[in-house]
């Protein structure tokens, strides 16, 4: 199932785009025909973290998202939790790397790794 334009997805900033497309290149994987894969587990200050990592599958339980020319699988159990949700990165000394702005998201840790609804 593809999805593509679609107001509820998950997002992605350009400066992530840069970023997710040199890291998958550093780690033998091609932005144009792997994905993304965005997930959701239990842990973290907050009670929920967020899971990033680059995949070559597509599993049968998975959404697939393109925004900004990368393609994102989440699991159907996390898309819930991730619906609107932009994913940016932050950069330079004082940078935290991979940001989720999640609008879902009552409540977030300091780090910005962990939320709760």
């Amino acid at each position: 199932m593809l999805l593509q334009n679609n107001i509820n997805m998950i997002k992605v900033s350009d400066t992530a785009k840069k970023k997710i497309i040199d890291l998958m290149k550093d780690d033998g994987f091609d932005a144009a025909t792997d994905y993304v894969r965005v997930g959701v587990k239990s842990g973290g200050c907050s009670g929920l973290s967020y899971d990033l990592k680059f995949d070559n599958n597509k599993g049968e339980d998975d959404k697939i998202f393109i925004d900004n020319d990368i393609t994102i699988a989440v699991e159907k159990k996390s898309f819930l939790y991730l619906a609107g949700t932009v994913l940016e990165f932050s950069g330079g000394l004082n940078g935290k790397g991979f940001v989720f702005n999640n609008p879902n998201a009552t409540r977030t840790c300091g780090c910005g790794e962990s939320f709760s609804l």
